[in-house]
């Protein structure tokens, strides 16, 4: 798997002291982890978690002298001293009830352990198999033990996360989607943090058969408001002319560590829309690698962060557009306020080869505070010459002469910054196609504004 051969059980630490003394607890708990295993599980998912830790011991955590994480502080993550739990502690139904989305079947994980008994597979029609990654790797008739761990990639210090994800790859959410078949019902793949110090590496994998159709949410929640750590890598496959609709929403608490990876592999013409909402956590990084292997393929990444307080949001793009006639379209817009920080880099490939590409990456950021920064860094790196490849990105205030005019209008000055506020959000907002997890992001903008009221009547 990977490219890579079956590791030993030997692990070569990095010479550094202080890497070696940050790698230990994680090390320290996986070899518990590896033991308690006792070969439950498929030689190759064996050699996969091996191939990972012997990754992440060598090339040991990302730095700040890396491009891709200077402006990521993961300290507060290595000095958690998170601890893996032996099992997942049970929850209670109706906790669940204020995170369910209307309309959609949900696949529920808790601490990164699926939950038969709180998921409700009910209404999905057939040609869709649903459920537990650990189960799906027993049945050799899927796709799950040829496909995992062949998109997501590691082997530098960049991708430690990954890596250490891939360490404890045990269970997750996994959809496969059969030829031919559109799921019309959307799967919300809930992921609970239970906190108490905990850390968990839900691993989920989506594949779609050609001209298949799927709609799947991702959303990512605290159960109380203790600290946590959340690890998990999604990998999806996306088939010969299928379509997929894709949502992340990360909503955990104000204490809570987020590190996150989605991989993406499109087949020809194949689409993919993805759409990340991104209000909770102390500290977020989102990392998005989009792989566009074959002719005709589309793909589209949107995305919105409110942050306020400390909190620290860092959203990481790539795109590689390695075959001709690719479309990609990236939009990113985030909230700040007091002295929250958000940092985004992003980064179209365009290989050799790859003509008549059309990519347009694009972020925008609302400063609503005098505290709050955001860094901006849209990259385009071209190796053919019949494209059409546009980025930029802004950062900037709320515009004086619009407040004016709706102040004018008998507005008053908090309403009329909400209003404009709501009005920067609504872009991405309006393409939500869910329409359950369009009222939600709907109701929590309300909320959080000023004169939420005036906005949500301005607003229907």
């Amino acid at each position: 798997m990977n490219g890579r051969s079956a590791m030993s059980n030997a692990i070569t630490m990095p010479p550094n002291p202080v890497a070696s003394a940050q790698l230990e607890p994680f090390l320290a708990d996986f070899r518990a982890f590896d033991s308690r295993q006792n070969g439950s599980e498929p030689l190759a998912v064996k050699q996969l978690r091996q191939a990972g830790i012997a990754s992440l011991a060598a090339t040991g955590f990302p730095s700040t002298r890396l491009e891709a994480w200077r402006l990521t502080d993961i300290d507060p993550i290595l000095q958690g001293h998170y601890q893996h739990p032996v099992a997942a502690p049970t929850v209670d139904a109706a906790a669940l009830i204020p995170h369910r989305l209307a309309g959609c079947a949900s696949l529920v994980l808790v601490d990164g352990h699926f939950s038969a008994d709180l998921s409700d597979l009910s209404g999905l029609s057939e040609g869709v198999w649903a459920g537990s990654l650990a189960e799906a790797l027993r049945h050799p008739e899927l796709l799950a033990l040829e496909t995992l761990g062949r998109i997501a990639r590691f082997g530098d210090p960049a991708q430690a996360f990954v890596a250490l994800s891939t360490a404890f790859v045990r269970d997750g959410a996994y959809l496969q989607v059969a030829p031919g078949k559109a799921i019309e019902r959307p799967i919300q793949v809930l992921m609970l943090a239970s906190g108490g110090s905990t850390v968990s590496y839900p691993r989920n994998l989506f594949v779609t058969g050609a001209a298949s159709q799927l709609t799947v949410i991702e959303t990512f929640v605290s159960l109380n408001e203790s600290a946590h750590f959340s690890c998990p890598v999604t990998e999806i496959a996306v088939g010969p002319a299928a379509n997929v609709d894709h949502y992340r929403v990360q909503k955990e608490n104000r204490a809570a560590h987020h590190v996150a990876s989605l991989v993406l592999r499109q087949d020809q013409n194949s689409v993919f829309n993805s759409h990340s909402v991104m209000h909770g956590g102390a500290l977020v990084r989102n990392d998005v690698v989009a792989l566009l292997e074959a002719e005709g393929v589309s793909c589209t990444l949107n995305g919105l962060y409110v942050v306020s307080g400390k909190q620290r949001v860092d959203n990481q793009m790539l795109v590689e557009h390695a075959k001709p006639h690719g479309y990609s379209h990236e939009l990113y817009k985030g909230i700040l306020d007091e002295e929250a920080r958000a940092n985004f880099l992003g980064k179209i490939h365009v290989h050799p080869g790859a003509q008549q590409t059309d990519a347009v990456q694009a972020n925008r950021n609302l400063i609503l505070s005098k505290g709050a920064i955001a860094h901006s860094n849209p990259q385009l790196e071209i190796f053919a010459d019949d494209v059409k490849c546009t980025h930029g990105s802004t950062v900037g205030q709320l515009d004086p002469d619009a407040v004016f005019y709706l102040r004018s209008r008998g507005i008053g000055q908090e309403a009329a910054r909400s209003i404009l506020t709501y009005a920067f959000a609504a872009d991405i907002v309006e393409r939500i196609k869910v329409p359950a997890l369009r009222t939600d992001l709907e109701s929590f903008l309300f909320n959080l504004l000023p004169e939420g009221d005036v906005v949500r009547q301005m607003a229907i």
